[in-house]
């Protein structure tokens, strides 16, 4: 049976006076599954939700080996350890987690990511850090300016897989892999395991070390969810009536879009309810600033895209709110994780209007349950039912031909089923 502490686990002193500092004394599920192996030196393929303490999960044992000597090589041919995330805002926390855990352990660390201007990054990478954060686009651009070079790298991390395959980023991961020698410990972390990422893992990954932790998003059983049906048109006016309403004070609104995420918190602040957006067109100061404001209760809504909303990690949201559905139904479960979070109580409100029930017919059956209707606001529309799947009947009421072939005369076939050239002509054209 696995201990219960990080003095168990047989990390450095550093690394656990520097967990204390943050005030964890108890390793989390996916924690106890991965540290193991990965102080082994093992490949480990990891299935572990947001808000399960994942990062630590790769961190603390990828720190531990530094500290011991078990990574090693020449810093000066580059870093010794890669760490690629999907968004900069996952890399930014992943860089801020780093730096928590490293302090008084000597290892250095530098983070890259797009959107912001390369000089900075640059001088970061000149001073020679142990780990490398990134996102594999701007890493990618470093590499071809040859700014940075990866043939030293032994340790190779991949954050949140399944989002690296929702951005198109599998071929950039794939094309770094290969910069790197084969003799290296891989180690994949992902919310779910599609069928590529699965095969991603067999190409890169050598006879890895499986872990899951049932514990994350995906256990909702504390956030309480309600769907409200409502035309498009009136969404934005029955989300000023529920934040108002309802008294919300840390609300974290999902859009589809970019512009539909800005204009939602345009049209927030216009009625006086301080909010902003952070999505991709942003850029790095602007979604941070944003960020640090809603973290810290100076704007009282968040409103975001998915793609952006994966660095946020903020432990006291009150209430999620779907202002649209999305297509993927696990991108729901990602969206309402946000809340009841470090054991408190969240409330997760979809809106969704005729044009968006299927998507939520498919959340519905994800999640087997069925959602609470609210009905108690001045646009509700009843929704349709769910259609099903119609049994095929064959040909039971059509006539047939003297032999039992479809046919006869009042059927679109010829006399015994035969085609007529008429109907084989309009078939043609």
């Amino acid at each position: 049976m696995q201990s219960q502490s990080f003095a168990g686990l047989g990390l450095s002193k550093a690394i656990i006076t520097a967990v204390a500092k943050q005030g964890y004394q108890t390793p989390t599920e996916i924690q106890l599954s991965a540290i193991p192996p990965m102080r082994e030196g093992k490949d480990v393929v990891a299935t572990a939700q947001t808000g399960t303490g994942k990062t630590a999960a790769f961190l603390l044992p990828t720190l531990d080996r530094l500290i011991q000597g078990s990574i090693t090589g020449n810093r000066n041919d580059g870093p010794l350890v890669l760490i690629l995330a999907p968004t900069r805002e996952l890399a930014s926390q992943i860089a801020d987690s780093t730096a928590a855990y490293s302090t008084g352990s000597g290892i250095s660390h530098a983070v890259v990511y797009g959107g912001v201007p390369k000089p900075k990054q640059i001088s970061a990478l000149r001073r020679r850090p142990h780990i490398l954060i990134a996102t594999p686009g701007r890493l990618m651009d470093l590499v071809g300016e040859r700014y940075v070079n990866l043939s030293a790298v032994s340790c190779l991390i991949l954050d949140e897989g399944d989002r690296m395959l929702d951005m198109g980023f599998i071929p950039e991961v794939r094309r770094i892999a290969k910069m790197i020698g084969p003799d290296r410990q891989t180690a994949l972390f992902s919310a779910t395991m599609p069928t590529p990422i699965e095969e991603l893992a067999r190409e890169l990954l050598l006879r890895p070390h499986r872990v899951s932790s049932g514990q994350g998003e995906l256990s909702v059983a504390r956030i309480t969810q309600e769907v409200m049906h409502l035309p498009q048109a009136e969404k934005v006016s029955t989300l000023i009536s529920l934040i108002r309403d309802r008294g919300m004070y840390k609300v974290l609104v999902f859009t589809k879009t970019k512009h539909k995420a800005s204009r939602v918190a345009k049209q927030l602040t216009k009625e006086g309810i301080k909010a902003d957006a952070i999505h991709g067109d942003k850029s790095q100061n602007a979604r941070q600033r944003a960020l640090d404001s809603f973290q810290r209760g100076r704007i009282q809504v968040l409103v975001a895209t998915d793609v952006a909303s994966r660095g946020i990690d903020v432990d006291d949201i009150t209430h999620v709110i779907n202002f649209e559905i999305p297509h993927e139904p696990e991108s729901y479960v990602h969206r309402i994780g946000r809340t009841a979070r470090a054991g408190a109580d969240g409330v997760a409100i979809s809106m969704c209007d005729p044009s968006e029930l299927a998507m939520l017919r498919a959340i519905e059956r994800l999640q087997d349950r069925t959602l609470t209707v609210n009905r108690d606001h001045d646009f509700h529309l009843e929704p349709a039912p769910e259609r099903k799947p119609q049994r095929f009947q064959g040909s039971r009421n059509r006539s047939r031909g003297p032999a039992g072939r479809r046919g006869g005369p009042d059927n679109r076939g010829g006399q015994n089923g035969q085609r007529s050239a008429g109907n084989k002509k309009r078939r043609v054209a």
